[in-house]
């Protein structure tokens, strides 16, 4: 059976090998304000009848928690993966229409950005998948340890608003759950990239990423899918989606390449989160992993208000696509 002959609706609960046993990977926490995640069952008639948008969500609900929202839907060939580091996946958007959507806007030098990540966060991937002639996207993926995983692709539809859909991955095998600290300093090879400001619920803060290599901070940072930085944020629990990109651009004539770089960020709510930057130097884009639990308003007294002006932006989860 061809790829788009396998393209069907899914279902919400993906399992999960651990410990011999499977257990269910797509675990949501609370939202305040809204209510849980309809069943994804439910996509099957959203395809059948395209004069009726079924909604799966509230319009407040962060980015990410579902696959269906404003009419469209992330619709994988299969949410079953073998364990290895070059694992194809393929998927599409499916429109309000019910056809596979196959023109989108180029938002910072790409059409589709695709983040997956496994459900306790390691395995980060930043992704940019190719479209078929019928609207399937296909790319490799990493996906040698085994677990639940959770792909997020990020797009605008031509003629439709930014929009980011999530869909759970399952990759069989012995799940070995990752532990993340806090942590506000992190080291990649010779690199090493300090996290400084806080995340407070509800309200914009300004956080700085500050980039040094062998002890030097690093001022001649490469431009990457037209940034110096890109900011990916999850809440723990349910991986509410947050992607935030800096103001300015490479070469506006007052944007410099380093050390720092900013970020105008807004979480929606208490919690922990992941925070992962992409930056390139020496043409080559690494990542720079941090946890950082919500802070009080008290503490940061003195931050960014929240209009973004130009220390970067946020929308629906996502910050100008990266």
């Amino acid at each position: 059976m061809n790829t788009a002959g396998k393209l069907s609706a899914y279902g919400a609960a993906l399992a999960l090998a651990a410990g011999g046993g499977w257990v269910i990977g797509n675990a949501v926490g609370p939202v305040a304000g809204s209510a849980g995640v309809h069943g994804d069952e439910d996509a099957a008639h959203r395809g059948a009848h395209s004069d009726t948008v079924a909604e799966t969500t509230q319009p407040d609900l962060p980015a990410g928690l579902a696959s269906s929202r404003g009419g469209y839907t992330l619709t994988p060939t299969s949410t079953t993966l073998p364990s290895g580091s070059d694992e194809e996946f393929s998927f599409r958007i499916v429109g309000p229409d019910g056809e596979p959507v196959t023109r989108f806007d180029v938002e910072h030098d790409k059409r589709m950005h695709l983040i997956v990540v496994r459900r306790d966060t390691a395995g980060f991937q930043h992704l940019h998948p190719t479209m078929a002639d019928d609207g399937t996207w296909s790319v490799p993926l990493d996906v040698t340890r085994p677990g639940s995983y959770r792909a997020f692709a990020d797009f605008v539809p031509t003629g439709g608003e930014a929009a980011t859909l999530g869909v759970d991955l399952a990759v069989p095998g012995e799940f070995q759950p990752a532990q993340h600290s806090p942590s506000r300093v992190a080291t990649i090879d010779d690199y090493e990239v300090r996290l400084d400001g806080d995340l407070v619920p509800g309200r914009g803060t300004t956080v700085t990423l500050t980039v040094s290599k062998d002890g030097k901070e690093v001022t001649d940072l490469q431009p990457y899918l037209g940034a110096y930085g890109h900011l990916v944020a999850l809440r723990g629990g349910d991986l509410a989606y947050l992607h935030v990109h800096p103001g300015g651009e490479p070469g506006d004539g007052k944007t410099k390449p380093g050390p720092t770089v900013d970020f105008h960020v807004e979480v929606p709510s208490e919690g922990t989160y992941r925070l992962f930057f992409d930056f390139q130097h020496g043409g080559e884009v690494r990542t720079a992993e941090f946890t950082l639990p919500t802070a009080t308003s008290d503490r940061t007294a003195g931050s960014a208000p929240t209009s973004t002006g130009d220390q970067g932006h946020s929308d629906d989860g996502h910050g100008g696509h990266g």
